[in-house]
């Protein structure tokens, strides 16, 4: 069986073909994919939602300028994460500024049951506590985690876009899940202790 995956893979590969041959629907199917995930990753390194828009626009049109080399690109994901990370990383640079390290904060996780409002609670207590504990966490370690958890990269993926191993990749994603867990089973246990008085 052909996962989904290997479909979008092919499909992917098809509007890159149509592309080439000068397809400006081919190519805003392509566009459309992919740039709300894109202008999240832009905006996890630069911190404006309006410049990240402009450096997705620029790479898109730059895709489209040589559009006619399209086809000839294996992995478009891997090529886009890797050309919007240059491109923001550039602006960074000529604006001289230190925001790549402040703190990421794009991801948003959402649990909801609007049926009963009691767990509708809980989940917005469990939605803040996960949000807390990724926020805590160090600032390469939580885009590794991001780019594979909400993205879905693969750890190679990831990799090659950030220009690591994916063995450094495996490791901050074991350190990631085991800090999210310590701070949500201390969270948890405090609250629990807050309301029972115990």
């Amino acid at each position: 069986m052909i996962s989904l995956e290997d479909q979008n893979s092919n499909i992917i590969r098809y509007i890159q073909a149509q592309i080439a041959l000068n397809d400006q629907v081919a190519f805003r199917k392509l566009f459309d994919f992919y740039s709300s995930r894109l202008i999240n990753f832009s905006f996890v390194i630069i911190k404006d939602k309006d410049v990240a828009q402009e450096i997705v626009d620029d790479v898109f049109i730059k895709i489209w300028k040589q559009r006619q080399q399209v086809a000839q690109i294996n992995n478009m994901r891997v090529y886009l994460y890797t050309a919007v990370k240059n491109t923001s990383l550039n602006y960074l640079a000529k604006k001289a500024t230190d925001v790549i390290t402040q703190p990421f904060d794009f991801l948003n996780i959402e649990i909801s049951d609007q049926g009963n409002p009691e767990k509708t609670m809980v989940n917005n207590e469990l939605m803040s506590l996960i949000n807390t504990a990724i926020e805590g966490l160090p600032p390469r370690c939580k885009m590794i985690f991001k780019l594979v958890r909400q993205d879905n990269l693969k750890y190679a993926e990831v990799a090659e876009i950030l220009n690591i191993s994916p063995n450094t990749v495996d490791a901050q994603m074991v350190i990631a899940v085991k800090r999210i867990s310590e701070k949500l089973k201390n969270s948890l246990n405090q609250s629990w202790v807050s309301r029972t008085g115990k």
